[in-house]
C-alpha cells in the first residue's frame, strides 16, 4: 500500500513549495540554490517537496450566524 503524502499525492511541482528555494522579501520571486532567482510557480527536475513552505487556506465562515453559535 502506497503511503499518502501530506496534502495529497498529486502535488504539481512549484518553486513556491521547493526545499531548495527561499522567498525574497521584496518581491514574489524566490531564490533557488541551483538556478538563482525564479518565479513562484516555476519548476525544475531538482524539485523536492517541502510541506512547511505551504500556506494553508483560510477557514470559510458560514453565512448563517445561528449555525456558528451552536456548541458541539
Amino acid at each position: 500500500m502506497a503511503k499518502k503524502k501530506l496534502f495529497g499525492n498529486n502535488i504539481k511541482p512549484a518553486c513556491k513549495y521547493c526545499l531548495l528555494c527561499t522567498p525574497d522579501e521584496n518581491s514574489d520571486k524566490y531564490s533557488c540554490s541551483k538556478f538563482g532567482d525564479v518565479k513562484a510557480y516555476d519548476a525544475c527536475k531538482k524539485f523536492t517537496y517541502n510541506p512547511l513552505m505551504r500556506i494553508p487556506k483560510k477557514e470559510v465562515l458560514l453565512a448563517n450566524s445561528d449555525v456558528n453559535k451552536i456548541a458541539f
